[in-house]
């Protein structure tokens, strides 16, 4: 396989599809560009160990394998847009990159709150830089808002109570991760972070920041003003997808792909990470976004599989029968959290059947649910970490919803 390979996104999906295209014998020139000024680093510490010291940093960034020596990097550079009948990206310091195939791996952006108020005192955590920041505030701050009770609210709540800190969620559903795990798993949830001292306003919005020149408050949807020098503002994020505008892709919730994860309307392009949209076998009909670590490597193999047969054959190559390569139909998603000493694991989509959730195992020792969709299994969660979920695997897979994805093109839906 020759041609020239474009990687957008200096990301960990990045990498992992950059890493796979040269196993498979890739020899040709290959440019990673990524928007932050460091190599590929590992992203789930952020919200957890990185939080607490800042001798975790150098533990971050991912080694680089020899393969990937002649690999030119190009750090600090955004993509701004893209000319894909052209096959050109340009970037944020005005060049012009050519390509024969292009993987794009630009993941998310956090969601900022939209309110009045001081702008100083509030954060987010996605990049290294912002879990630096949010750090350094945390050791002076006696009290902390969190707005949003996700995965990384959660987490960041955790952190936040050990550190000494005064600490209260802002959010609109019943439960912490209700939306993933349902009510009960979620009360669980709460109930571990109420005897650590954390303070819950659940279904409650914020409405406005108050402070002189920094945060100092935040004003509730009920009129109740919750003292915080700190705000998290953990309420979802965004793909980085404009600069992909104005070629006809279906962009309304990251890029949407086939279950090779070929971006539906382009030539000799995949995508992978946070930032693809595509169907696997616990989607149930829908092609969605899997904001997964686990699952980056699996899906980075499948894109970088594709984008060696297209780009070979698009050479006038003969590359090997496309019925060998891999497709979504063979990814588990799984994703963990670690909130003091509890560890979340899940297995497939759990929020798919958050309507019908039931208990698998012992609710004593490490409870474990399992979450349905027309009475099928749909996902699995467990408290005990990777081996409560785990002799459920098998179930799991027994009951797919579909097991040939391969070569099915699906329409957008978010």
């Amino acid at each position: 396989m020759s041609g020239t390979i474009l990687v957008v996104g200096a990301s960990m999906a990045g990498l992992r599809v950059a890493e796979r295209i040269r196993g498979l014998g890739h020899s040709g020139p290959m440019t990673v560009i990524g928007d932050e000024p460091c190599m590929p680093y590992n992203r789930p510490p952020l919200s957890k160990e990185a939080l607490r010291g800042e001798e975790y940093d150098e533990r971050l960034p991912f080694p680089i394998r020899p393969a990937l020596n002649d690999v030119q990097w190009r750090l600090s550079t955004a993509a701004v847009s893209a000319d894909l009948d052209e096959r050109r990206v340009v970037t944020s310091a005005g060049d012009e990159l050519s390509y024969d195939g292009m993987v794009i791996a630009t993941g998310l952006r956090p969601r900022r709150l939209d309110l009045p108020g001081p702008q100083a005192g509030r954060h987010v955590v996605r990049s290294m830089a912002d879990a630096q920041a949010l750090r350094d505030a945390l050791r002076n701050a006696p009290s902390v808002a969190v707005v949003g009770a996700s995965f990384i609210g959660c987490e960041v709540a955790a952190v936040a109570v050990t550190l000494g800190c005064q600490v209260t969620v802002v959010a609109p559903e019943r439960e912490p991760m209700e939306r993933v795990l349902g009510t009960e798993l979620g009360a669980q949830v709460r109930r571990r972070h109420h005897e650590a001292g954390v303070t819950f306003r659940m279904q409650e919005v914020p409405v406005a920041f108050e402070g002189d020149g920094a945060v100092e408050a935040v004003l509730l949807s009920s009129g109740e003003r919750v003292p915080a020098a700190v705000v998290v503002e953990a309420v979802g994020s965004m793909p980085n997808a404009e600069w992909l505008g104005g070629n006809g892709l279906d962009l309304s919730d990251g890029v949407l792909c086939d279950a090779r994860m070929r971006v539906e309307g382009a030539e000799c392009v995949v995508a992978a990470g946070d930032v693809a949209r595509f169907p696997h076998r616990w989607s149930t009909g829908r092609a969605v976004r899997v904001e997964h670590w686990n699952t980056v490597g699996d899906i980075a193999r499948v894109a970088g599989d594709s984008l060696r047969h297209l780009v070979t054959d698009d050479l006038g190559g003969h590359p090997a029968d496309e019925g060998e390569a891999a497709t979504t139909a063979t990814v588990v998603p799984s994703f963990w959290s670690d909130q003091y000493d509890l560890r979340i694991y899940g297995l497939g989509d759990p929020a798919a059947g958050i309507g019908d959730v039931r208990l698998l195992s012992d609710a004593d020792v490490a409870p474990v649910y399992g979450y349905h969709v027309d009475g099928q299994l749909s996902g699995v969660v467990g408290l005990g970490g990777l081996r409560s979920v785990l002799p459920h695997r098998e179930s799991l897979l027994g009951s797919a919803f579909s097991n040939d994805l391969a070569d099915h093109h699906w329409p957008g839906s978010k």
